[in-house]
């Protein structure tokens, strides 16, 4: 069965056809999905689609794009939803310089107090990095006991050698599949098969041959198939190992 760690299956994107699509995972293969809360009201949508199928699970954070609108109390809302039972992580939260590079010490300063959180929790964290890879790589140092996994991790090569030492596991998505996909390659082959996991960050990002159409988990066999090639392994041997390393990750039994 496959993991795909990381859906947002709460976007507007699947409001036609969601519950639909969601029962029809297992048949397809799919067999757990994690789903990501970016700010308040998505972190409860994802909860409440744990709460609907047994094999989704959620995580609950405020991303750096929605910082807008944060109160006193976002945090504590998030404090107080992380304490859910199908909440399995404290995420999606990072950086990201490419949509607001002046926000810089704010971004900083959120996602500082978001690790400390997950820290407390005992819960690992879902990492968004977009064009500010030095920065997340210093902040999350200074949490020597936050553990998780860059998301669609889009660094060199010598930024993944540091993660790894440090323990943290690596997000591949669609992008794998792409021909300028030079770099993600280069990362794969020095990633251990026990820190990949697998993600397709749905709706976005579908993978080479279905790139500009809605992504869903199902579309996880592209970029399996792609890491397979890659690593000289299987499928299948792919398929079971990104399985375990994202329960292992997330504490599911």
């Amino acid at each position: 069965m496959i993991f795909d760690t990381h859906a947002h299956y709460d976007s507007g994107a699947f409001n036609a056809d969601r519950s639909e699509l969601l029962a029809s995972m297992p048949d397809k293969g799919v067999g757990l999905i994690l789903d990501p809360g970016c700010e308040e009201r998505s972190s409860r949508a994802a909860l409440a689609l744990a709460e609907e199928f047994p094999f989704v699970y959620a995580a609950v954070g405020i991303h750096p794009e929605d910082m807008e609108g944060l109160s006193a109390d976002s945090l504590e809302t998030i404090r107080t939803l992380a304490r859910h039972e199908k909440c399995v992580a404290i995420g999606e939260i990072g950086l990201d310089y490419y949509w607001d590079d002046t926000h810089k010490a704010e971004q900083k300063e959120l996602f500082a107090a978001q690790l400390t959180l997950a820290e407390e929790l005992d819960l690992p964290v879902i990492v968004h990095d977009r064009e500010a890879h030095a920065d997340c790589l210093e902040l999350t140092g200074r949490f020597p006991n936050a553990r998780g996994v860059f998301h669609c991790f889009s660094g060199s090569a010598e930024m993944a050698k540091e993660l790894l030492k440090r323990g943290w596991y690596l997000g591949f998505d669609g992008p794998v599949t792409y021909k300028n996909a030079r770099k993600a390659i280069e990362v794969l082959e020095i990633v251990p098969p026990e820190r990949i996991l697998v993600e397709t960050d749905s709706p976005y990002m579908s993978p080479v041959p279905l790139r500009g159409k809605r992504n869903d988990s199902s579309n996880l066999v592209y970029i399996i198939d792609k890491i397979a090639e890659i690593k000289g392994m299987t499928a299948a041997e792919v398929e079971q190992i990104t399985w375990e390393n994202g329960k292992r990750l997330f504490g599911i039994g």
